[in-house]
């Protein structure tokens, strides 16, 4: 029988109180603090996938950073499934690449299987992903968070913040200056990032049994999540679970449906051409399904499993085996057996997320197809734990409470690696910005899907685990996987100084080899009697006189830039030797016309966008426009930066909006008429702004 009893064990070594210990690896930074006052630019809390993303960024931009893990050794650590990417997923990973961030380039030095979901549909919405060996990512991650320069890693538990008094320009009650570790010693810093994952108040389930645990082996963050709803920030509590895991030898993978990998594979980093590993050498993944004898075992036990009778909110988009029978009966659920590593003796069965008690779960997975003699090396357990309602921070990730506060990740209300991810880059990057004074880094939903995660949890907030889709984005086809470093890397390097000289370079490289490709295959025309003798496989219509670009021939499903190259091989054959390049120039040329069209809403978007509301608006007593109370609360509440976020809000009518707009536009005549108005004293200055109220 399986047992939760002991596996808190709390590891994790504090700062000394009047001192800084060597820390655990110290790379490119050699200045020191005053004895007893450890002092940082950024400090970021907590080693998972948001905190080295937003640890890393920071340092990047030139912030000495500190980033406080419980245990350095569970840096970059998958706690749930073995896989990064996926539909809507890897777009994002694709933009945290194009930013300089860590993960995608760590993928493609620990996958084991490469494959690009969607390949049906257009390549707008494809999905890269990977599965990923847990323990060459977890190395991978460390070593390069070990050697960033100017960043310092420590083990430590922060119980609490250090607050001080707001800066008068900008909104918030109060301003954090740093954190106290758990021993009482603390770390003063400009800007704090929190990332604490699912171990604010987390609790770890398995039947009817509780034990307090942010994952399996780790306790809970107790004192921080009092000090963050002492400071009046609205607190939620969701759940999410992960499957048991399974000995490998103990499957018959003979009689399953078995999944190869692509090839060439993928990557999912700009600046790689492959990956580590060549297609022959992955591992595949096999399915199987459930049936009603897994169905019969969950309905008669629902009275032992305390996870699936809470009201709190789980993910809807992977929930666990007992949501799926309850929500869709007598229906066969799928069940993909994916491994763990190259060398791992374990079997990821995702799909079957479950709290069932351990041994009643080992009695499901025997029902299963293929696993008649499987053995249970973990049982499957859920996670309960506390997040912040994302309402309450900025665009930049800031809180509107308290001034220089960040929140990343999880504590956000999202699900999922790369999700936190793309929280990490933006969190680590703004709070850099914000120690230097500068303006902060915004990806707006016309530019990223970061900027429609960003978007969504600011504005709407939510009430369930919240996960990337593509059908969250309005503007798909010029939000592509493929074109991240256009939209993002220029950005990244001139506002926020976060990326590489060797990315920008590729980067710069990649734009001027489209530009130059695409003027190519424009000034390239035949007649189509003419195109259809030199590539026949393509279904040119014969009866077209006009002449027909090169470019408009690439727009066939059955014509690549290999194909036109041999066509014509002049011009393009050079086009061809990056394999990358080429793909882009198809996906270009697929996309030419309706890009035209899409790029003209996005213009009608960035206008209201544009229009910035006042960060100082105190909506409840603001006596200048008409709003129903209720618009009131939802404003004070979210605080959108942009008519084009009130806009988005629920509950914020067309006719509130109108009301806003006006007033928005008052405001900006009222300061443009200042500005003009010659210093003639402060009678006049009184006079005029009578005159205009």
């Amino acid at each position: 029988m399986f047992s939760l009893r002991g596996c808190g064990r709390w590891v994790a070594a504090s700062l000394a109180k009047q001192h800084v210990p060597p820390p655990a690896r110290l790379s490119g930074d050699s200045a020191s603090a005053a004895p007893g006052t450890p002092r940082y630019d950024v400090v970021v809390v907590g080693g998972g996938h948001a905190g080295t993303e937003a640890a890393a960024a920071a340092a990047r931009c030139g912030s000495r950073t500190l980033l406080l893990t419980h245990r350095v050794d569970t840096i970059g650590q998958m706690s749930c499934n073995p896989s990064f990417g996926g539909i809507g997923k890897g777009h994002l990973m694709r933009e945290v690449d194009a930013l300089d961030g860590l993960c995608s380039r760590i993928c493609d030095q620990s996958g084991i299987h490469y494959k690009v979901l969607n390949r049906r549909k257009g390549p707008a919405v494809w999905g890269l992903r990977a599965q990923i060996d847990r323990k060459l990512y977890k190395q991978n991650m460390q070593k390069e968070i070990l050697n960033t320069p100017l960043l310092t890693v420590q083990e430590g538990a922060v119980e609490d913040l250090i607050l001080t008094e707001p800066e008068p320009e900008h909104t918030g009650k109060c301003r954090v200056s740093g954190v106290v570790l758990v021993d009482g010693s603390k770390v003063y810093a400009d800007s704090v990032i929190l990332t604490a994952g699912t171990f604010l108040r987390g609790m770890i389930v398995i039947g009817l049994e509780m034990h307090p645990a942010g994952r399996l082996g780790d306790q809970p963050s107790i004192g921080l999540a009092q000090t963050l709803e002492k400071l009046g920030f609205v607190v939620g509590r969701l759940k999410t679970g992960t499957p048991p895991r399974i000995a490998k030898d103990s499957i018959n993978f003979s009689i399953l449906n078995k999944q190869t990998p692509d090839n060439p594979s993928i990557p999912f980093s700009f600046i790689n051409e492959t990956v580590w590993i060549k297609p022959e050498d992955q591992l595949p993944c096999y399915l199987t399904h459930t049936n009603p004898r897994v169905d019969e075992i969950i309905l008669e036990n629902l009275h032992l499993n305390s996870h699936i009778k809470e009201t709190t909110k789980g993910p809807r988009y992977c929930p666990s085996i007992e949501s799926k029978v309850l929500r869709f009966p007598n229906r066969l659920h799928q069940v993909w057996l994916e491994p763990e590593g190259i060398d791992s003796d374990l079997i990821y069965p995702q799909g079957l997320s479950v709290t069932l008690p351990a041994e009643l779960q080992e009695k499901m997975i025997t029902c299963i197809r293929g696993l008649e003699k499987a053995k249970m090396i973990q049982p499957g357990y859920g996670v309960q734990y506390d997040y912040l309602d994302p309402r309450q921070i900025t665009p930049s990730l800031e809180t509107h409470l308290v001034q220089r506060l960040f929140f990343a990740g999880q504590i956000n209300g999202t699900t999922g690696y790369e999700e936190a991810a793309a929280q990490g880059v933006i969190a680590g990057i703004n709070a850099s910005l914000r120690v230097r004074r500068k303006p902060p880094f915004v990806v707006s939903r016309t530019e990223g899907y970061i900027g429609v995660l960003i978007d969504d949890l600011t504005t709407h907030g939510t009430n369930e685990p919240y996960r990337m889709f593509t059908s969250r984005a309005e503007f798909r086809l010029s939000l592509r996987p493929d074109n991240a470093d256009s939209r993002l890397t220029f950005r990244g390097c001139k506002e926020a100084g976060c990326v590489s000289q060797q990315r920008y370079e590729r980067a710069s490289w990649m734009k001027s080899s489209l530009e130059e490709g695409i003027s190519m295959l424009k000034s390239i025309e035949f007649s189509s009697s003419k195109w259809k003798k030199l590539i026949p496989e393509a279904s040119i219509s014969m009866g077209k006189v006009v002449s027909i670009r090169a470019l408009d021939v690439l727009k066939y499903e059955e014509v690549d830039l290999e194909l036109l190259a041999k066509a014509v091989p002049g011009p393009l054959k050079k086009y061809t030797q990056c394999r990358e390049l080429a793909e882009r120039l198809k996906i270009e040329a697929t996309y030419e016309t309706v890009l035209f069209h899409q790029q003209q809403e996005i213009k009608d978007i960035q206008r209201d966008e544009a229009l910035q509301l006042p960060k100082d608006l105190d909506y409840l007593t603001l006596r200048d426009v008409s709003l129903s109370q209720e618009v009131r609360e939802k404003l004070h509440f979210s605080r959108p930066q942009t008519i084009g976020a009130a806009s988005r809000i629920p509950g914020v009518t067309p006719a509130a909006l109108v009301n806003l707009l006006r007033f928005v536009k008052t405001i900006q005549q009222r300061q443009a008429a200042m500005n003009e108005l010659p210093k003639t004293g402060q009678c006049d200055t009184d006079r005029l702004e009578k005159r205009q109220l």
